[in-house]
């Protein structure tokens, strides 16, 4: 890569980084449109790296293409959470499987140590637990890509990052936090248990029940049936 192309992709991933930050922040409203022109001026890149970066964003499920008139900010609702839920339990139940089966002693010391960072921030920091605090956020994450990061596919682990942030941007757009913070990290706690003691069925099942509270905790309740 010469240094002009390498240029433009740092111009690209700056810009990618700033609009994907604010997006799960909620700086950038759901549905709001990002006009090129002005979203160029608002982060002070250029309209060719802006455009290819919403244009990633827009393979991630972050953003919409709308035409030839733009984008914009994808929209939320109970269905397209449903969705991403669906979609992000059958590709993670498969990847915990494989790795419990592949995984040695590297990938059962990587759920420990992305474990104990994670109840280590929570001991330093009670009232850090909570969404949109960006080294909780990162420790998170971590955890979660440590329990199926032995499944040996790199696909399966970039639908995980990226059907994971989509998820985290409903979290943090309506949840402030979590009610009973232990309760939180024992969950996670009986995570790592069950998928390093390789208990198969119940570890997928864990995690399955673990990623569908989201949905019942950002819209608790059921959508009404039409009469």
């Amino acid at each position: 890569m010469n240094d002009t192309a390498a240029s433009a992709e740092t111009l690209t991933e700056r810009a990618s980084a700033l609009v994907e930050a604010d997006i799960v922040c909620g700086a950038l409203a759901p549905g709001s449109r990002l006009g090129i022109a002005e979203t160029a001026a608002r982060y002070r890149v250029g309209a060719t790296p802006l455009r290819e970066a919403l244009s990633r964003l827009a393979a991630r499920g972050l953003v919409e293409a709308v035409g030839k008139r733009g984008f914009r900010v994808r929209s939320v609702s109970r269905e397209d959470l449903a969705d991403i839920v669906r979609i992000r339990t059958v590709i993670e139940r498969e990847a915990l499987s494989v790795s419990m089966a592949e995984g040695g002693g590297e990938w059962e010391g990587g759920i420990v140590a992305a474990l104990h960072r994670l109840r280590h921030y929570g001991r330093l920091n009670p009232r850090g637990l909570s969404e949109g605090v960006r080294e909780f956020d990162a420790l998170h994450k971590v955890f979660h890509t440590a329990l199926i990061c032995a499944c040996g596919s790199p696909r399966m682990l970039a639908a995980h990052s990226d059907l994971y942030d989509q998820t985290y941007r409903y979290r943090r757009l309506m949840l402030a936090g979590f009610s009973d913070p232990e309760a939180f990290l024992a969950e996670h706690d009986r995570l790592a248990d069950l998928a390093i003691r390789r208990a198969r069925r119940d570890a997928c099942a864990a995690l399955e029940a673990h990623i569908a509270s989201t949905l019942a905790h950002v819209y608790p309740d059921p959508p009404r049936r039409s009469s």
